[in-house]
C-alpha cells in the first residue's frame, strides 16, 4: 500500500537554482523498507536520495538514511545539508542550539548562519599514505605523470575517498581521466592564484557510482580534504572551495575551523522541487 509523503528536491552548495548538486528528500519515511528506499533512489537517478525518519538515538533531531542508485551510504555531505534544509523548511525545530542528525556514522552536528548551513566534519575512517602501486594506478587513470601529484592520501569519512593534491587549479581543471581505470573514488584539489574568489578548485571522480563519472559538488570530500590539508598547514583554517566548474556547475563550499579544531563545511541551499510522492 502506498502513502503520500512530503517530498523536496534541494540544490546544495549554490545560491542560484540548477548550479549546485541536487538531492531528493523524502519526509516521514518511517515504515518504508530498505528495498523500497533503494528502488526509489534508483528511480530518481540522482547521486543521492535521502529519507527523513524519527530518531532512535538520544540527542538526535531526526534520523537520515542516504542512498545512491546502488547502495546505502553511512554519510555524505551534500545530502546532509540538503536534508537539513528540507527538514527545517518543513517545520523542523532543533531541540538545542545545533541541529543534530543521526546517520550511519553516528551523530552529526549542523549549524545555521543566515541562509547557510554547515556540518561538523565527521572523523576520518581511514587516513594516511597510499601505497605506490595504487598511486601509480591513480596517476595513470588521471592521465598525468606520478610526479605531478604533489601529495596523495586516504581521506575517507564514509564514501572511500583518496585525496590527490596538484600544483594548481588550472591543472585540476585540465584533467581528462579515464574513469574506467580509476580503482577508487578520487578527489583532486589545487590552488587558485592569490586574489581569486576561491582558494582552491576541487573535482570528485566517482567511477563506481552508476551513471555518474564526476560528482558536481561534494560535501564529504571537501570535509575530508579540509581535515587532511588544514591540519598539515597546506590550507588555511578557513577558505572557500570551488567545485563543478568543469561540468557546468558553480558550487561554493565554505570551510571554517573553530578554535577547538572543529571543521565546519557549509554552503547555501534552496528547494527547487516541492510536493508529494506516493511511496
Amino acid at each position: 500500500m502506498t502513502t503520500s509523503r512530503e517530498f523536496r528536491q534541494v540544490d546544495v552548495f549554490t545560491d542560484e537554482p540548477l548550479l549546485g548538486n541536487p538531492v531528493a528528500v523524502v519526509h516521514g519515511a518511517d515504515g518504508l523498507s530498505d528495498d523500497e528506499m533503494q528502488r526509489f533512489a534508483r528511480w530518481t537517478n540522482l547521486s543521492e536520495t535521502t529519507f527523513l525518519l524519527e530518531p532512535t538515538e538520544p540527542g538526535a533531531d531526526y534520523r537520515l538514511r542516504i542512498f545512491t542508485t546502488e547502495t546505502e551510504l553511512p554519510f555524505a555531505g551534500h545530502p546532509t545539508l540538503g536534508s537539513a534544509h528540507a527538514w527545517l523548511e518543513a517545520g523542523g525545530v532543533p531541540a538545542g542550539e545545533r541541529i543534530v542528525q543521526q546517520c550511519g556514522v553516528g551523530l552529526v552536528a549542523l549549524r545555521r548562519q543566515d541562509r547557510r548551513l554547515a556540518f561538523a566534519a565527521p572523523d576520518l575512517l581511514r587516513s594516511g599514505p597510499v601505497d605506490d602501486a595504487l598511486a601509480d594506478e591513480i596517476a595513470a587513470a588521471l592521465g598525468i605523470d606520478r610526479a605531478e601529484i604533489l601529495d596523495l592520501a586516504w581521506a575517507d569519512n564514509g564514501p572511500g575517498w583518496v585525496g590527490a593534491r596538484l600544483a594548481s587549479a588550472e591543472a585540476v581543471l585540465a584533467l581528462t581521466p579515464d574513469h574506467g581505470r580509476l580503482p577508487v573514488d578520487v578527489g583532486v584539489i589545487g590552488p587558485h592564484p592569490d586574489g581569486a574568489d576561491c582558494a582552491v578548485e576541487v573535482r570528485a571522480f566517482v567511477p563506481h557510482a552508476a551513471g555518474i563519472a564526476e560528482d558536481p559538488v561534494t560535501g564529504s570530500l571537501n570535509a575530508s580534504l579540509a581535515q587532511w590539508l588544514t591540519t598539515s598547514g597546506v590550507l588555511p583554517p578557513s577558505y572557500v572551495a570551488a567545485q563543478g566548474t568543469a561540468i557546468g556547475r558553480r558550487g561554493r563550499i565554505h570551510v571554517d575551523t573553530d578554535a577547538d579544531g572543529t571543521i565546519w563545511v557549509g554552503g547555501d541551499t534552496l528547494s527547487t522541487i516541492q510536493g508529494t510522492v506516493a511511496l
